[in-house]
């Protein structure tokens, strides 16, 4: 099956909201086997929409939509549904009691005649029930497309995806199965990924296909393998990953989504009773954010200290101005030394620390923009790495956060 996701509204197109509809319909479809080969956003226009939909009509077997069916003047959407379905709109009594209550006993306010409108649907669909808001989903179908219209309020989306539309469409349809599995890598970059690896996805079985998604300081592959047979799919996606693994396990670090590097660090630490510290100059605090995302990471990360200026680092972290000034601020003399005290400060067994230039200009120091020193205190010692990471910022910062941890990661398991 193939499906379209559209994403109907203005606020989408001129950036004032961010869509994130589009994803969990796409990955709620995705499990049960309907792949999304398309996704649009168009505006509350009549004519973008009748366009749309005759676009779509026949090409994709369903069309999810979000948006537009609100009670104001330019929710359009189910206006429109009609025109294309050369249908008439009608109310809905089930839809016109359960917005009536709502209303009258929760918001507390009388029910306008807008409000009521709510309940206004073609009366060739099907109503998706809707007990979190007031806007009915709405099930249309032509010809080979089926059309789902839902509202563009995420927690009303998702309601009506999970009650109401994945269970007609599992009811309904004869679906493949889809499987995924996500290797994390950190520390090599897609294109050296890929040169190992080439002879392996060469000769990737036909149903099983490989996508890289690289960001700063990491690499997710990600394997896709679909047919009829999911025990079969299961086995071969696991044989291709030992394979996979036999390969690149050097930087493997973890499978799945949830499987990030700061997942499979604080598995590390909780199982071996460890602590961890970070003191943080250029990556400003990111560290600490990647840590403490996790709940219960109080157990193994006592805290870091954001030394970003230099008087932070002789102020806060007791570095000794004299060090800076012999070898500068972006140094590994002062990595280590920001690592030590960091470890000293917050009583623990390792410590993390970045100084830097992000950029992009080079501050307090004359190391070129991209330079990143990163320090890891240990029961044994301290030491020091130097990375170039380039620009822009924003990709200096990230990729120096992910290098961090993965030193950390590696040095813990060493011992």
């Amino acid at each position: 099956m193939k499906a379209a996701v559209v994403t109907i509204g203005d606020e989408i197109l001129i950036g004032q909201i961010v869509d994130t509809n589009s994803a969990f319909i796409a990955k709620s479809l995705d499990k049960i086997g309907i792949g999304v080969v398309e996704m649009l956003s168009i505006s509350d226009s009549r004519e973008h929409i009748l366009k749309t939909l005759e676009t779509l009509q026949n090409k994709v077997d369903l069309v999810v939509m979000t948006g537009g069916l609100g009670p104001t003047k330019d929710d359009i959407t189910k206006k429109t549904l009609a025109e294309y379905f050369n249908d008439d709109l009608v109310t809905d009594e089930a839809v016109l009691i359960h917005v009536e209550e709502l209303i009258q006993k929760v918001m507390n306010r009388p029910v306008s005649q807008m409000n009521k409108d709510q309940a206004l649907v073609p009366s060739r669909g099907t109503v998706l029930f809707n007990r979190v808001g007031t806007a009915p989903g709405i099930w249309m179908e032509n010809e080979n497309t089926v059309f789902v219209s839902l509202p563009g309020v995420p927690y009303e989306m998702k309601y009506l995806m999970d009650n109401e539309v994945i269970l007609r469409l599992i009811s309904k349809f004869k679906r493949p199965y889809i499987l995924h599995k996500t290797i994390n890598t950190y520390g090599q970059g897609e294109s050296l990924i890929a040169e190992r690896i080439e002879d392996w996805e060469n000769n990737l079985p036909e149903f099983i296909k490989l996508a890289y998604l690289p960001s700063p300081g990491k690499v997710r592959l990600r394997l896709s393998a679909r047919g009829i047979n999911e025990e079969f799919l299961q086995e071969s996606i696991k044989e291709e990953s030992e394979k996979l693994k036999a390969i690149i396990g050097d930087i493997i670090v973890g499978y799945e989504e949830e499987e990030s590097l700061e997942v499979v660090l604080a598995k590390v630490l909780t199982e071996q009773r460890l602590t961890i510290s970070a003191a943080e100059s250029c990556t400003g605090g990111r560290i600490a954010q990647m840590l403490t995302s996790l709940p219960g990471s109080s157990a193994y990360f006592k805290g870091s200290a954001v030394a970003y200026a230099t008087e932070a680092k002789v102020n806060i972290l007791k570095i000794d101005q004299q060090l800076i000034d012999i070898f500068s601020v972006v140094s590994p003399k002062v990595a280590e030394a920001m690592a030590l005290q960091a470890k000293k400060i917050f009583g623990t067994d390792y410590a993390v620390a970045t100084t830097g230039n992000a950029g992009p200009t080079k501050g307090d120091s004359d190391a070129e923009v991209g330079t990143v020193f990163i320090g890891i205190a240990t029961p044994k010692g301290v030491y020091s790495e130097k990375f170039e990471f380039g620009q822009p910022r924003e990709k200096v910062i990230e990729r120096a956060a992910n290098k961090a941890l993965e030193k950390i990661y590696q040095e813990i398991l060493k011992n």
